[in-house]
């Protein structure tokens, strides 16, 4: 066995040995300077809510919304951002606006600077690459490597990204641009600017405080009274200036607040959410509080409640299952998992959590069932890399270690940790059976991994080297 073969042997034990654990964010894992506490989260629930706020406009831009990645960044900051094919959105953004309409302001906001093409000015910012931050699969839920803090440093090794968002600043000339643009849009739409007005003068003070105590965004986007009221003088003439959001969409406003607020502030969320406090919003706040404070009988005692009330409420399902997983209560949380995905076959998060709840069941009829819901999880949400390290400890545990080994570099290679991707692709080239399939990926994943001499003198040996690489 050569040093690399063994080195490779190495990190996948010690990969394998991972326990998922709660916790909402990676922060803990990141170092702080290059994070500045934020991290990426996954929520279908959440994401589906951001997903109908900004699809319209993206319309009224001309972007087709399949084409653009809606990412959530946990974070208390106020921040926003957009990127060709990417719109990111910071919890502290969802937390500290007042209705949808101002959220859907400041998005119009971030599509004018992507149809002026300011980001653009921002080359490090593309370069950083926003697929190696997709790791988490469940709000509140994270691969945490036991045990093997030298695999956690390469997941987390591209983290730089979210530190080149400070690299991103606009001029004023172009904020004022991005203003009208935002306005228009949200015209087209048949909404209000007001929101949009509304967010900047909340925070109009930022202009008087220096740049180390402005929030990130007021320091990326400069902020004035003469821009606002510019703003405003715009928007008060457009025809649909008194247009004020639907019932259904504030009530979905305050679902997404009170769902962060449980997750990533939970005592807060006790005090601000009362227990006289009847309505939904209220009721499923403390139901997640209760479960971030280690509490899970008063959670699923909560959470029991609604679903009497909301019986189809796929993420109702999804929490309590979540819960009884994280709790170490594996077998009874299949059956609210399953119910999540019949409630919502399209949505491969709620899929994942249910395939690591079979896996995590360790019976063979439950961890090849686990298989076929991650893969079915992965035609929808390729580059999920949880998922490939839910695969790898499935084929692990069913002794496929050429495949298990293809699902680790595929994990890695979603993620863009090209050496360790390689390393893998290698190990699983000379355990699978030539020629197949899985053989076959594992030989593009090396071509596509920046190969070394030795690498492709092996392949050449092989007559390898001509494989084209498909993803």
């Amino acid at each position: 066995m050569t040093s690399r073969t063994r080195w490779a042997e190495k990190r996948f034990r010690a990969f394998c040995s991972v326990t998922v654990v709660a916790a909402l964010s990676l922060s803990t894992l990141i170092p702080a300077a290059a994070q500045e506490g934020a991290s990426l989260i996954r929520d279908t629930e959440i994401e589906e809510i951001l997903l109908k706020d900004s699809t319209p406009i993206f319309q009224a831009a001309g972007l087709d919304p399949k084409s653009v990645r809606i990412l959530l960044v946990g974070s208390k900051d106020l921040q926003a951002f957009a990127a060709p094919g990417t719109m990111g959105i910071y919890t502290g953004l969802i937390r500290q606006s007042e209705n949808p309409n101002q959220l859907r302001g400041v998005i119009a906001h971030e599509v004018g600077h992507l149809q002026a093409g300011h980001s653009f000015r921002s080359g490090d910012m593309m370069r950083a690459g926003l697929k190696p931050m997709i790791l988490t699969m469940g709000l509140g839920v994270l691969a945490a490597l036991a045990g093997a803090p030298d695999a956690g440093a390469v997941l987390l090794g591209n983290a730089s990204y979210f530190g080149q968002l400070g690299a991103l600043g606009y001029s004023r000339e172009q904020e004022g641009r991005a203003d009208q643009a935002g306005a228009t849009l949200l015209e087209a739409t048949g909404q209000s600017g007001r929101g949009l007005v509304e967010f900047f003068d909340n925070f109009r003070y930022q202009e008087v405080f220096d740049q180390s105590r402005r929030f990130a965004y007021f320091r990326s986007h400069p902020l004035s009274s003469e821009r606002i009221e510019t703003l405003r003088s715009r928007v008060e003439r457009l025809p649909n200036y008194e247009q004020v959001d639907s019932p259904d969409d504030l009530a979905q406003h305050e679902i997404m607040k009170a769902k962060l607020e449980g997750f990533m502030n939970p005592q807060s969320a006790l005090i601000k959410y009362k227990e006289n406090d009847r309505s939904y919003p209220a009721r499923y706040a403390r139901a997640i509080a209760y479960y971030q404070m280690k509490e899970p009988d008063r959670a699923l005692s909560q959470i029991d409640a609604l679903l009497t009330e909301q019986p189809d409420n796929p993420y109702l399902w999804e929490l309590k299952g979540q819960i009884l997983f994280e709790f170490n209560r594996v077998h009874l949380a299949e059956e609210p998992q399953r119910r999540s995905v019949a409630l919502k076959p399209d949505a491969p998060l709620l899929r994942i959590n249910l395939g690591q709840t079979l896996i995590g069941q360790k019976e063979p009829a439950k961890v090849e069932e686990g298989v076929r819901e991650l893969k079915r999880a992965l035609l929808n949400d390729t580059d999920n890399a949880v998922t490939w390290r839910l695969l790898a400890q499935a084929y692990d545990q069913q002794g496929k270690d050429g495949d298990a080994r293809l699902a680790t570099a595929e994990q890695y290679f979603s993620m863009g940790a090209a050496q360790e991707a390689r390393v893998f692709a290698m190990r699983a080239r000379e355990l699978l059976t030539k020629d197949t399939p899985e053989w076959r990926r594992a030989t593009d994943i090396v071509l596509a991994s920046r190969p070394s001499n030795q690498d492709l003198k092996d392949l050449a040996k092989e007559g390898a080297t001509q494989s084209v690489f498909r993803r």
